[in-house]
């Protein structure tokens, strides 16, 4: 029963809560403080504050650690997916939509926007990390480390998780200030 309560504390204010983990900090207060009385509202501040400390989405902290507390490891993964699961639903559900009518003149136009407007984004981004990498590093490591990348990729077909792996070696070994 613990497991199911777990998930409805986290599962309705991701379905309810508009506007991300913000939004849902006090539908989550609610139903762990007053709903199911697993915390005070001093200890809930504690968490709350400790999230925010932390990387990432502040709702899946807090579901992981407070389903952790109250039923462990399986506690903490069903708080996770519970709160991912509204938005987990949402895309497949949006997803099967646009499958549906990607042949329609409008879905075909809305594609045709964003995919030069991603282009752009991309770039943009590779070209502030082209720039902060040549200030840090200087222009030729920089140049060596988009020439050989571009060639593993391109020419020799290598999965990109393997060319950002022999980046961070590189970067490691030839990059890192002297100890």
């Amino acid at each position: 029963m613990i497991y199911w309560e777990i998930f409805l504390a986290f599962f309705i204010p991701g379905i309810v809560g508009y506007g991300g983990g913000p939004a849902t900090i006090p539908l989550i207060e609610y139903e762990v403080v007053i709903r199911y009385e697993w915390m005070t509202v001093e200890e809930f501040a504690e968490v709350l504050a400790l999230g925010n400390a932390l990387p990432g989405p502040i709702a899946t902290k807090m579901a992981g650690f407070i389903g952790f507390e109250q039923a462990g490891i399986l506690g903490a993964a069903v708080g996770l997916f519970a709160t991912i699961a509204p938005s987990l639903i949402l895309m497949i559900v949006l997803l099967r939509l646009l499958y549906r009518f990607k042949d329609s003149p409008k879905v075909k136009l809305l594609s045709n926007i964003v995919r030069p407007t991603i282009a752009v984004l991309l770039g943009v981004l590779a070209w502030r990390f082209v720039a902060t990498s040549s200030v840090e590093s200087g222009w030729i490591q920089t140049g060596i480390l988009l020439v050989v990348s571009y060639l593993l990729l391109e020419k020799w077909k290598v999965h990109p998780a393997f060319v950002i792996l022999g980046a961070l070696i590189y970067g490691a070994l030839f990059l890192a200030p002297p100890s």
